[in-house]
Parts: C-alpha cells; structure tokens; sequence
C-alpha cells in the first residue's frame, strides 16, 4: 500500500470504533493519523500538531460533540476537510453537511458506521484528487466610491443586460430578466456586487430602476419590430416599494414608449415581504391594477410565510436556483419543487425554475411539472445588442430546421 500524504484526525469517543478507525487509516497509507475522544480533546491535538487535511468526525460524544468542535474549527483553517462517520438518519446527515459546508470547510462525503475500507478509501483519494490546500481566496472586489458610481449612473455607464427566461420543452423564449452591468470606459465590464450597495446605500435604486425601465422598453420596442414578443422583469426591492412615487413614475415611463403594463414583471425577494407595510401593499396592487405581473424572486431561500404569500397580489413564483443545484442528490429538494408547482397552480401563479446549468436537470425538471426555468444551460445575461443578435440567430436556427 503506496502511503498516502496526509494528516488525518479521528474524532470518536467509543474507544473501540477509534481503534478500527486509526488501523484502518493507517492499513490505507495514511502518513500520519491522529486521534480523540472528543471536541476539547481534539482541538488540544490540533493544537500540539498543527494543522490535518481530514478530521473523520463523529457527530454524537459525551463532553465537547462533533457538531461544537466543527463550529470551533471552521475558521480556524485548522482541518481542511471533513468526513463525517455517524449513524445518524438521512435527514440530519444532509442538513449536518449544510452546516459543515456553510461553515467553509470541505466536505469530503459520509462514510457512517461501522466503517466501510472501500468507502474510506475512495474518500481519500477524493481529497487527493481535488487538494483542499488550494491557494487562498481572492477577496472580494472592494466597492466603488459614491462619486464614481453617481458618474457612471448619470454617464448611463451602468447598463441593462438580458437573461431568457424559457419554455423548458419548447425551448421557446417566453421572457426576459433584466440585470445590471457596468460599462466602464477603461476598466471594462465591473460586476453589481461593486457598486449595487452603494446605490442602495446612497437611496438611487429608483433612478437605477427608471433607467432600465426606459432602456428596456426601447429594447422591447426593437424587438417587437422584428417580430419578437418579450415580457421584461426587473429586479424591486422591498424598500423601494415605500417610495409613492414609484408607481406614477413606472406609469409616465410606460406611456413614453406606449407600452402596457402587462408587458413589464417586477420581482421581489421574499425576505423583504414578510413584514410588508401598508404603503408597500399599496404599491404592489397600484402595479398590478397597471397590468404589471409581480413575481416573488428567490422563492424558498428565506423563512417563506404562506399566509403572506395568499395575502399579496403575486402571480408568479420563481424558486431558488438551490433546488436545482441539489436536485439529483437530495430527495427533499425534488419534493419542494413539486410541492411549489402545486402549490402555484393552486394559487394561480406561474412557477418558473431558476438556475438550469444542464440538460439532465431540464429533463428532471420536465418529468416534474415544471414549464418556465432560466440559467446558463438556456442562455447567459447578454447586452441589449448581443441580445436582439441571439434572438435572431436562435431564430433562424428553428426556420432552417423546419
């Protein structure tokens, strides 16, 4: 047996179990196995040896429990990953690799109990096949000045770019969201998460917001010329709706381009919602009663109040790119999905699926119920040009296939 370049911890207090585990380890090549009876006794070694790559974690111990000891190590970068050894139900087991994984640390797999050679093994080979002592990560892009991003917003540098929305059978394009880039001059395409919360911060959403609205409809309008019918959704949030004036601006914006309300969707985060305000319930119906659909954005990412959602004027549902990503392996999420597309159909609104990456989850999805989605397996966010561009080629592709 070849050994193997790595420092495991064992963190098991049943004396026996711990045993089996540091021979097994050890049979396998590990270079150095280390071991614990518990949380406090771990993080003592940790603190003797120094950093491991593997801590084989149980989760259930008298004293200092797996679950306390992840917590303290998890940014600490002292363990760089995790396999999880417990006879725990299905169930806690996935919401246990939740925590580990929001926690920053990797998570290698499940190798319960007793221990299986071959399961261990094939784990091992997996931490050193992809190494988790991978070059630190980039932080995060700081955020633009106030100045320059007031500039870019009345320079128009701040541009509206394109994401399909589609029918998951048909293919059909059957809308648009609207998301937003920076067009810098110099520094080329700068992404939202940059200047995004300084507009939030310096209250010019709705500027921004008007902004797009305005070049989108002439978008729309081009569209439609050439023969294609496009709803566009923008982004709300929850805070804006407070602004009376809003609506009325929306309305002035639509009566410039002779465009209905019906032509526009406006999406909105469940998380702002839950407490809604009068003056916010107000906006939401004036722009319903304009024709505007309004869709709740991110569906099933927050604590969801179905009594909420009854109570405001939504007719669209567009669910968490999370139940997707999760999809193949987490039953729970398969059901969520169904149970959202029936829970839509009994409400009247539309149900439309976020973050499709590949064709198997579009098939998936398709023996679900499921009739809208969007994501990069359709198309990416695109500018207005490149958009209209895309349409025509996806167009002329389906002429010269009939």
């Amino acid at each position: 047996m070849p050994t193997l370049p790595l420092r495991v911890l064992v963190l098991e207090d049943h004396t026996f179990q711990r045993s089996v585990a540091v021979s097994m380890l050890q049979a396998l090549g590990c270079q150095e196995v280390f071991e614990a009876s518990d949380g406090a006794q771990a993080l003592a070694v940790l603190e003797a040896v120094g950093q491991v790559d593997i801590a084989l974690c149980d989760l259930q111990m008298e004293g200092m429990d797996g679950l306390e000891f992840l917590q303290r190590v998890g940014a600490s970068g002292q363990v760089k990953s995790v396999i999880i050894s417990s006879s725990l139900s299905a169930d806690l087991c996935r919401a246990v690799h939740q925590m580990v994984t929001l926690l920053g640390l990797e998570l290698l797999g499940d190798v319960g109990k007793p221990l299986d050679a071959q399961v261990l093994h094939d784990l091992l080979k997996k931490a050193l096949a992809k190494p988790v002592s991978q070059q630190p990560p980039i932080s995060a892009s700081p955020l633009a000045s106030e100045d320059a991003v007031r500039e870019a917003l009345a320079q128009r540098q701040l541009k509206a770019w394109y994401q399909p929305k589609f029918n998951l059978q048909t293919g059909e394009v059957c809308g648009v969201e609207v998301l937003c880039r920076w067009q810098h001059p110099t520094r080329g395409i700068i992404p939202p998460a940059v200047f995004m919360p300084v507009l939030e911060r310096c209250g010019l959403l709705d500027e921004l917001l008007f902004c797009q609205i305005d070049e989108a409809l002439t978008l729309q309008t081009s569209a439609r010329a050439q023969g294609f019918v496009l709803n566009i959704a923008f982004n709300l949030q929850a805070s804006q709706l407070a602004n009376s004036d809003l609506t009325a601006a929306i309305r002035h914006i639509l009566v410039s381009h002779a465009a209905p309300g019906s032509s526009l969707t406006f999406e909105l985060t469940e998380s702002g919602l839950l407490e809604a305000p009068a003056t916010s319930l107000e906006s939401l119906v004036r722009l319903r009663m304009m024709g505007c659909r309004l869709s709740i954005d991110d569906f099933g990412a927050g604590f969801s109040s179905l009594q909420r959602l009854c109570q405001l004027p939504f007719n669209e549902i567009k669910l968490d790119a999370d139940f997707v990503r999760n999809l193949e392996h987490e039953p729970r999420c398969r059901a969520a999905i169904s149970s959202t597309l029936a829970l839509g159909e009994t409400l009247g609104m539309a149900v439309v699926i976020e973050g499709i990456e590949t064709d198997a989850q579009r098939l998936q999805l398709l023996g679900l119920g499921c009739t809208q989605g969007q994501g990069y397996w359709y198309a990416r966010p695109m500018a207005g040009d490149d958009f209209l561009a895309w349409l025509h080629r996806r167009n002329d592709r389906e002429v010269s296939d009939q």
